[in-house]
């Protein structure tokens, strides 16, 4: 991937620096301004007639203070090789872009592909079972060897036996991190993030220096839950990151999948209460993901001729409506636009392509023929 010029990256940092600037805000006032370095050429009035930049933020901003952090930052990206992500760049997460919390800024380390053709995310409890790293394990072997990319947090237990049993079946995994890249959370995960930079990566929305702060976990469970077309919950109490990551995923139209477990079991309760109240399917195995998100449905090699008068379902007409006013759409962008989750809308587009009516193209693009 090429590098950006320094000035350009100077700036693109230093927005997430200012203090209690926030995503959202922060893209209202590159959006407001004309671009992120237009953003620190502003002055002081014009920044306070932006809704919700108050004085202490339009101050940080005339100051410019937060130019130094940013220089220093850019010389650890440069001295640890890591990739650097804004939310304009054409390389951004696409599944993930189309969140409206998502991340401004994103660091990357390893050779995965954020935007592979299929994404699951796995999560789960800190005090995993051995039942449960039995199940995650079996779920992953599943998907030997297939483009699947598997995210998860590096945290103990479920997150670590995901990373693990993804390096051991030949899948590239991703380690979400709640803190910046000079470090490893947990310690003991150490060894295992040096393999995952050959086999995957590590990625954050922080900074260089720090902290793993308990503020920065629910931040880091919307990454986990935007990178991915679906999210997996293996093992959970009534509460936790686990449950907040599905509510998250559930927010972003993304479908979940939770193991289910015995009623008695403490760590079952949270994945029986997903499956209980609607908020995730029940899924025992790979091939239940693969089902359900329409993964094992084969394409066909043969061309495909537009038919003419085919009479569409409501669901279809509404896909072919959004792609006729995009012109070209990402499977993302149709499903939230659709307010469908990702799996109808993975195989309502193959249905519509059987019938010659979409086109799929790199990137998982669509158009109408």
């Amino acid at each position: 991937m090429p590098q950006k010029p320094q000035s350009q990256l100077l700036y693109e940092i230093a927005i997430t620096l200012l203090p209690g600037v926030g995503d959202v805000n922060a893209k209202k006032l590159i959006a407001y301004c004309g671009g992120v370095e237009a953003v620190f050429n502003q002055k002081k009035s014009h920044l306070l007639k932006i809704d919700r930049i108050g004085t202490k933020l339009a101050n940080a901003i005339v100051n410019q203070k937060v130019l130094k952090k940013a220089e220093a930052e850019i010389g650890f990206i440069e001295k640890n090789k890591i990739q650097t992500l804004f939310f304009t760049d054409k390389h951004f997460p696409s599944r993930l872009k189309h969140a409206m919390d998502a991340p401004v800024m994103l660091y990357f380390k390893g050779n995965g592909n954020l935007n592979q053709q299929k994404i699951l995310s796995v999560v789960g409890t800190r005090k995993v079972t051995a039942h449960g790293k039995s199940i995650c394990d079996r779920i992953i072997s599943g998907f030997e060897d297939e483009q699947l990319l598997i995210v998860s947090g590096l945290a103990y237990g479920v997150d670590t036996q995901a990373h693990k049993s993804s390096l051991d079946y030949g899948l590239n995994t991703v380690g979400v991190l709640a803190h910046g890249l000079d470090r490893i959370y947990p310690a003991i995960n150490r060894e295992l993030a040096k393999r995952m930079l050959d086999q995957g990566g590590l990625l954050s929305d922080f900074v260089s220096g720090t902290n793993p702060d308990p503020q920065n976990f629910p931040k880091r469970n919307r990454i986990i839950a935007g990178l991915a077309d679906a999210i997996l919950v293996i093992e959970s109490d009534t509460k936790g990151g686990s449950l907040i990551t599905a509510d998250i995923a559930n927010s972003y139209n993304r479908d979940v999948f939770a193991v289910p477990g015995r009623p008695d079991d403490q760590y079952s309760r949270g994945t029986n209460f997903l499956i209980r109240t609607n908020r995730a399917a029940l899924v025992e195995s790979a091939d239940d993901i693969r089902y359900l998100m329409g993964w094992d449905q084969v394409k066909k090699n043969t061309p495909i001729q537009q038919k003419l008068f085919v009479e569409l379902k409501p669901e279809e007409e509404l896909l072919v409506n959004i792609i006729r006013e995009e012109k070209e759409a990402t499977i993302d962008l149709i499903a939230l636009k659709a307010n469908m989750p990702m799996s109808k809308v993975s195989v309502t587009l193959l249905n519509l392509e059987f019938e010659g009516i979409v086109r799929c193209l790199p990137g998982k693009v669509f158009k109408l023929i």
